[in-house]
């Protein structure tokens, strides 16, 4: 099976690193992986997404132009990037800013209050990974335990000490899309 990803925002809410720890994730379970970021031309606001292609096989290109799995964390990205899904593919949106809907019906929406669960968790920076544990809990794409030992690797010494509280809210995510 392979997942072709776009993580899509702003700057600041964590859309980098979302694809960076997935990235990670795939390589912890034995699965071919690419990733590709793209950054706006501010660093906080400004828009950034990435591409992430996750794979049982080898990977012909990282260069996503239909995704099978869309991640939007705003407005914006909702707009420019949903024409863009595969037909019977999947959007995760993040309904604590998105209000959009779409018209199309050939989609799989899976609405994640990314930033709710995340400010239940303790802090809103975790938004990124509510949605993160949500994709990976609908898609099987590599398993959550691959997670947590991806955040291990990418977190910065500094920030190592919050890998529980990120867990806690990853895990929050996966139950959020079980009946979705």
């Amino acid at each position: 099976m392979e997942y072709r990803c776009i993580f899509a925002g702003f700057g600041g809410q964590g859309v980098i690193s979302m694809g960076t720890i997935l990235a990670y994730a795939a390589m912890v379970d034995g699965k071919q992986c690419t990733f590709f970021p793209a950054y706006g031309i501010a660093m906080r606001g400004g828009t950034a997404n990435c591409t992430v292609v996750v794979s049982d096989s080898d990977i012909a290109s990282p260069v996503v132009y239909t995704p099978t799995v869309l991640v939007v964390m705003n407005d914006l990205s909702f707009d420019h990037f949903q024409p863009m899904v595969s037909k019977n593919g999947t959007m995760f949106v993040n309904s604590s800013l998105v209000e959009r809907k779409t018209n199309r019906t050939d989609l799989k929406i899976i609405e994640i209050p990314a930033n709710d669960i995340a400010i239940e968790g303790g802090d809103a920076r975790m938004a990124n990974m509510a949605m993160l544990g949500a994709v990976v809990k609908y898609t099987g794409m590599v398993s959550l335990a691959a997670v947590e030992e991806a955040m291990k690797k990418t977190f910065p010494p500094k920030i190592l000490h919050l890998v529980p509280k990120n867990v806690k809210v990853l895990e929050k995510g996966a139950a959020a899309c079980v009946n979705q």
